[in-house]
């Protein structure tokens, strides 16, 4: 495709690069503010607000995971094809169905806010939930036109973005439910969720305007030989086989956090907990945990968003080679990233809550739960790579498997007074694993070619343990030899984490775990910190 149709389509490599760069200073600024947000509303506050956001994610998911992935696969597809003309009407169409999608499901939201937080055991969260419900059509309208430009395979609009929204969610968040705490709890958490609205308003704003200034269609009625080849009817249908199966594999997927709340927490009730220590509990869990989880998981999201339409592409042309090659180049990233992250957490969980101010006592969920990351990020993958050859029927089967399995261990573990609050870690784990196994079978008898994860997977391990314990090593003889301070504290974490990037990445060169290749998704500018000696020892 010619530059003079679309902005410049950039490879997977890049476009990882670019999404998972600001994916993860969004996720940064995210946890940064959390501690903030945390002396305003307390533990308590915390706990209920983890909860609305649980709700608001998966009414999010339910209302834009399918038609923004469905506007990627197509519009990705049709250009391949060299279809341009129908791969502009496509997106016009889905962004006309999530705006009635995501209006309906705003009015939802508002509606059911109090039946639903009262029936969860959150009836505090009502006012909030009334709040962010406007943020649903809003987002709806922004995330097709992200889908649009990782369609074309630009990621910059959606990369920019991204970090918009955050810096404005964050800064409207913590200003307003500081002015509104003194009403009242339930009014602080509902002005913590302002931010999310308007941060998505101004980002829809600026993806606007850069479509109408590079779209397709500025060029398309010039391009005489370029036809339409599907009518409106049959791109409608197109999108919703597509869109609806992808809706249902999301939703059950994201749905766990949802059905954690009121499982968790009334199993501890029923053990004798208190309401405020529940609370609390759950807001380590939902809050501490998952917000540094999300961290590592944001780069394995931006890959994966990444590789849907190189899959979808080579699956529609047949390239059977190209896609080997391209999977197999994903799950090698994806273990390089997720293992080394889990071990680094829970290595230095410790010094790294106390860095944020978290609660120490949290850290145990992260010494616990760090390695589910690993799990997630390979799901996460598999999901990508069936959506692109158009399993999608077979991920959401499989993700209600999983779910089933969730349920049941946290009803179970979660009532144990000694396992409490961890059990739904075990249940995450296995709400993970049951799904990936199934995948992995799928994946590999389908494209009948040879894909193994642990060939990917063992190199990365061997390296990551060795950064771990040495990490650990430096972290806590620092704080042996030294008064345990806040600056104290920080200075070791800081030390630690150049020890652990370093000693990963030199015992990784060294067993040929990485290749020069794998360096095109770093800027320039960090390349030239890496050490020469490392960059000669690495093989082609």
């Amino acid at each position: 495709m010619g530059k003079d149709l679309t902005l410049e389509k950039q490879s997977t490599t890049k476009g990882f690069a670019i999404l998972s760069g600001a994916a993860l200073l969004s996720k940064v600024i995210s946890i940064l503010y959390l501690p903030i947000l945390s002396k305003i509303l307390g533990a308590d506050g915390i706990g209920i607000y983890s909860y609305v956001y649980s709700i608001y994610v998966w009414m999010y998911i339910v209302t834009n995971s399918g038609l923004p992935s469905a506007i990627s696969k197509i519009v990705s597809e049709l250009i391949t094809t060299g279809n341009y003309k129908d791969a502009v009407r496509s997106f016009k169409i889905s962004r006309m169905l999530l705006i009635v999608f995501g209006s309906i499901t705003t009015l939802l939201m508002f509606i059911l806010a109090e039946p639903l937080t009262s029936f969860m055991n959150f009836p505090k969260a009502a006012l909030a939930v009334k709040v962010l419900s406007p943020a649903l059509v809003i987002t709806g309208i922004l995330s097709t036109y992200r889908g649009y430009f990782q369609g074309i395979g630009n990621m910059t609009p959606t990369a920019f973005s991204q970090i918009v929204e955050q810096v404005i969610n964050v800064s409207l968040s913590i200003g307003v439910s500081y002015v509104l705490i003194r009403f009242g709890i339930e009014a602080g958490i509902a002005g913590a969720t302002t931010g999310t609205t308007l941060g998505a308003l101004v980002a829809g704003i600026l993806l606007i305007t850069i479509y109408k200034k590079h779209s397709l269609v500025h060029n398309i009625d010039n391009n005489i030989k370029n036809t339409r080849m599907y009518s409106d009817k049959k791109l409608l249908k197109k999108i919703l086989s597509y869109s609806i199966p992808m809706v249902i594999c999301l939703g059950l997927q994201s749905a766990g956090l949802l059905i954690d709340a009121p499982i968790v927490k009334s199993r501890l009730l029923h053990i004798g907990f208190g309401e405020k220590l529940t609370n609390s509990l759950w807001g380590w869990f939902a809050s501490w945990y998952t917000s540094l989880i999300n961290v590592p998981i944001a780069i394995v999201t931006s890959l994966a968003t990444a590789v849907l339409p190189a899959v979808s592409g080579l699956a529609a042309i047949n390239d059977r080679k190209a896609l080997k090659s391209k999977i197999n180049y994903a799950f090698r990233l994806c273990f390089m990233i997720s293992i080394p992250s889990a071990i680094g957490l829970m290595s230095l969980s410790t010094g790294i809550y106390r860095l944020f101010g978290y609660d120490v006592r949290a850290a145990v969920l992260m010494r616990y739960g760090a390695l589910i990351l690993v799990l997630l990020s390979v799901l996460q993958i598999q999901t990508s790579i069936l959506q692109g050859i158009g399993k999608i029927y077979v991920v959401t089967i499989y993700a209600v498997i999983g779910l089933i399995a969730k349920v049941i261990v946290n009803y179970i573990f979660t009532a144990i007074p000694s396992i409490n609050i961890k059990g739904a870690l075990l249940g995450n784990a296995v709400c993970y694993l049951v799904p990936l196994i199934l995948n992995y079978i799928t994946i590999n008898r389908y494209l009948k070619i040879k894909i193994s994860l642990f060939r990917h997977s063992t190199k990365p391990l061997f390296s990551s343990i060795v950064m771990g314990l040495l990490a650990y090593s430096v972290y806590y003889f620092i704080i042996i030899i030294a008064v345990n301070s806040y600056i104290v504290n920080l200075i070791a974490v800081v030390i630690a984490i150049f020890v652990a990037v370093f000693v990963y990445l030199y015992s990784l060169i060294i067993i040929g775990g990485i290749k020069k290749k794998d360096f095109d998704v770093l800027p320039s500018r960090i390349l030239k910190l890496i050490p020469k000696f490392m960059m000669n020892a690495i093989k082609e």
